[in-house]
């Protein structure tokens, strides 16, 4: 045990040598030959620039950031991902060229796309994301994936339609007429109520409820299928779902 003890202190004190090569994610992670390397991602990546990290068979591939961040500081290099960012698009160009400039030669725009049809409430998956070729863009198109990943489409979506920030929304957990339980908790206090539910509303919206005793109706905060919350525990919900948009 005592052996353990010492071997383990010592990797402690030794850890800060073993730091690896500090590099930073670049402003536009660009790809213009359909593999992606380190160097296509860091500036500073040295010799670790080859090294592979995923095929891109399309105009566009979102990766993981997580895992990127885990083969980068397996190659030698140390991406701190300060920023928090949890996916990385990589789009087709190459560096210096920015994309920008022959897109607008031809009169076109890049813009987001659907990989593939999505029903109505389906939850839209970094896959069903590619980047393509428009003559014009909706006037509401997303300039990053990670502002639709996660939400649920509200109407049938078509492959190769451009994205619009009016196709998708939080993802339903109560049904507009659906009987739903609404709670209040604050410090020791505890009351729930049932009532009806106006109308739809995603996980940290705001929803109009009908008491079922009184017919009142008071605004409440989705908290989870079938249920609400209105006191303290609603700002909570409120300011963690301002919290999860602005991260997208």
């Amino acid at each position: 045990m005592k052996r353990l003890l010492i071997a383990a202190a010592a990797f402690l004190i030794a850890s800060p040598a073993l730091a690896g090569q500090a590099v930073t994610l670049k402003a536009q992670t660009l790809d213009a030959d359909g593999i992606v390397t380190l160097s296509d991602l860091f500036d500073g990546a040295g010799a670790a620039g080859k090294v592979v990290v995923a095929a891109k068979p399309g105009v566009s591939t979102v990766l993981d950031a997580a895992a990127v961040q885990t083969l980068a500081r397996r190659a030698g290099l140390d991406w701190p991902n300060a920023e928090g960012l949890r996916r990385i698009v990589v789009r087709s160009g190459a560096d210096g060229a920015g994309g920008g400039g022959a897109v607008a030669s031809r009169g076109n725009v890049e813009v987001l796309t659907y990989a593939r049809s999505l029903s109505a409430g389906e939850i839209v998956q970094p896959q069903d994301l590619v980047w393509g070729k428009a003559a014009v863009a909706p006037s509401d198109a997303p300039g990053d994936a990670d502002v639709v990943i996660g939400l649920a489409a509200r109407r049938p979506l078509r492959a190769g339609a451009a994205v619009s920030a009016r196709d998708v929304s939080a993802p339903q957990v109560i049904k507009a007429g659906e009987l739903i339980v609404v709670n209040y908790q604050d410090g020791g206090i505890s009351l729930s109520l049932q009532g009806k539910a106006m109308a739809a509303a995603g996980l940290g919206e705001t929803v109009s409820v009908q008491n079922t005793t009184s017919k009142k109706i008071i605004q409440a905060v989705a908290s989870g299928p079938g249920e609400a919350v209105v006191g303290p525990a609603a700002e909570q919900f409120r300011a963690a779902r301002r919290t999860q948009l602005a991260l997208r």
